[in-house]
């Protein structure tokens, strides 16, 4: 970052229930096609969208997970802060701790598709709107998120990868390899 530049931040919030080679991509992809200084994954405390529909693995597990799928990642870091923060995770809540830290922050929300066509369910989704420019990521041959009118919106287009968290605790559960869907870190932290 050149001095006096503001920093461009990417923030990618999830369960990471395991972090998988998808998630990574798309963080390293969106890094590099927006020219974005680093990538926070932010590690949900409890995912307000999740809790009651299936089992969650502790926020500690999930986040000694994704520091070790991250580590040695150029431009990629681990955020506790929702976890910090306690209670349900909120964007608009994350987005307004990391201004307060530095006002002059340019701050990226990274969504897959599926998150952005529900976006205006958030909780206090016009805070978002109005700190963050929304970074819809998708996949080639999908169709394309239109861009809500007042956001500030980008698209990153990444590798199609299916792999999903909830196929791979099945896989765990069973006792199947994980190997080459997650880092060899992260297998040795499940």
């Amino acid at each position: 970052m050149v001095a006096g530049a503001s920093e461009r931040l990417g923030i990618f919030g999830g369960t990471f229930d395991p972090p998988h080679i998808g998630h990574l991509a798309v963080a390293v992809n969106v890094r590099h096609d927006l020219a974005l200084d680093r990538v926070l994954l932010v590690v949900n405390n409890l995912p307000w969208q999740k809790v009651g529909s299936r089992d969650i693995s502790p926020a500690e597990d999930r986040l000694a997970r994704v520091e070790a799928a991250v580590a040695g990642v150029d431009g990629l870091e681990v955020s506790r802060i929702e976890l910090d923060a306690g209670g349900s995770s909120y964007t608009a809540d994350t987005l307004a701790t990391l201004l307060s830290d530095d006002p002059d922050r340019e701050l990226y929300v990274i969504l897959g598709s599926d998150a952005a066509a529900g976006l205006l369910t958030w909780e206090r989704v016009e805070e978002v709107r109005r700190q963050a420019t929304v970074v819809v990521v998708e996949r080639p041959g999908t169709p394309a998120v239109p861009a809500l009118p007042g956001w500030r919106w980008e698209r990153v287009e990444v590798p199609s990868l299916e792999v999903s968290s909830t196929e791979l605790r099945g896989r765990a559960e069973d006792g199947r390899p994980l190997d080459y869907l997650v880092t060899h870190e992260v297998v040795a932290c499940i």
